[in-house]
């Protein structure tokens, strides 16, 4: 990875108006946009604008074309192929797809440690769900899902990165137990691609869904990836223009996969801006953002760990996020003290509410480091905490 001070050069969002440095620990949650992406959606948004599909006029037809290449370099960033590829609103929007289009609908295993999105689409899709316990360092138990996982199961949805707790799940041996009863293996990836290198085909998993946003890239748009076999087997989840073969008000057909799942004009600026997006951190390399986060990581739990009066969650070697609780302080109060300092964390539950009833807490506070973040960050942070001490003495 090329020094800090560079990249930290290339995200403008990281100044304040007056030109003091912003200490953004908010990654997680959502990534500051390097310049090249704010580059690439201008000119998607601007010069270069046009509809895509149906257009017979030039500008059309290169507007189509950029957004079937970035449809490519998406499926690229995760080793698939670019007819696997549905693009989405968000990871949200591609397990609500997920969970309404799969035909084989049945029990579903997930872990005590899901984001509220990959919980609330499979209850509101009629799924049942069985819960897979964690391990005493905040990991999800494949031991304990191999033990729990029936031929009832059709499907195991786990975060490949906790976005509370950093746990990486073994997603090569979560696909090998899921694949031994029958089963499907969804990896909720949001906090996965980002930091650590991703293949699909290595992991082995059936489908994987992720954001642009986290991943430096524009917001409103996702990506659920799924083998082309299932895809083909899946019927609509929404209708409108675009995802058609024929209409009649007798009878309509449908596009093939993945064009059948996009109903209505796609993103299109911002399908340009997440090809960029995976560029960027792909000229920065994977294996550097996630040494250099793992650094930052160890950095962080060091000096938290020297205080007697805070108490840290999750492994030692989480991918790029650091929750911890501070006695007596409530995050929320953390949180508005670090920001009259210039630093920026999570504070709350985190769309995690079952695991912060099994962590026995309300809430935890949550720092969470990207390419650009550096030990200059994470001084400020523990400066943060140790003014919090005083005031609440």
């Amino acid at each position: 990875m090329t020094q800090t001070k560079t990249r930290k050069a290339d995200f403008p969002g990281l100044l304040n108006a007056d030109g003091t440095p912003w200490h953004y620990l908010d990654s997680a949650a959502t990534a500051q946009k390097p310049q090249a992406v704010i580059d690439a959606v201008t000119r998607a948004i601007g010069a270069d604008y046009a509809t895509v599909h149906r257009g017979v006029y030039a500008r059309s037809a290169d507007m189509t074309l950029a957004f079937e290449a970035a449809r490519r370099r998406v499926a690229q960033f995760i080793g698939g192929q670019e007819q696997e590829i549905v693009f989405t609103r968000g990871a949200t929007e591609a397990i609500n797809l997920l969970a309404y289009s799969y035909p084989d609908k049945g029990r579903v295993l997930l872990s005590e440690l899901e984001h509220h999105s990959n919980i609330v689409p499979w209850q509101l899709a009629g799924w049942q769900v069985d819960v897979c316990p964690l391990t005493q360092d905040g990991r999800i138990d494949l031991d304990a899902a191999e033990a729990m996982l029936t031929r009832e199961h059709t499907m195991v949805a786990f975060a490949h990165v906790s976005n509370v707790l950093g746990s990486v799940v073994d997603g090569k041996r979560a696909a090998d137990l899921a694949h031994a009863v029958g089963a499907k293996l969804l990896l909720d990836g949001c906090q996965a691609v980002p930091r650590v290198p991703v293949d699909v085909v290595a992991l082995d998993c059936d489908f994987y869904a992720f954001s642009a946003h986290k991943l430096y890239g524009p917001t409103g748009i996702g990506a659920l990836w799924g083998r082309a076999d299932l895809l083909d087997t899946m019927p609509p989840w929404q209708g409108g223009g675009a995802m058609i073969d024929k209409v009649t008000f007798e009878k309509t057909t449908y596009a093939p996969a993945p064009q059948r799942f996009e109903a209505g004009t796609p993103s299109i600026v911002e399908a340009v801006g997440f090809a960029a997006a995976c560029d960027y951190v792909a000229e920065v390399g994977i294996e550097a953002i996630h040494a250099h986060e793992a650094d930052l990581v160890r950095q962080t739990r060091e000096a938290l760990r020297g205080m007697n009066d805070v108490t840290l969650y999750g492994p030692e070697d989480s991918a790029g996020i650091v929750s911890f609780m501070l006695d007596g302080v409530h995050p929320h109060d953390l949180g508005t003290i670090l920001d009259e300092e210039g630093v920026a964390i999570r504070a709350g539950h985190h769309c995690a509410q079952p695991l912060m009833d099994k962590l026995g807490i309300p809430a935890t506070a949550r720092a969470s480091f990207g390419i650009y973040s550096d030990a200059e960050d994470v001084a400020a942070l523990i400066r943060g905490i140790e003014r919090t001490k005083r005031i609440f003495g």
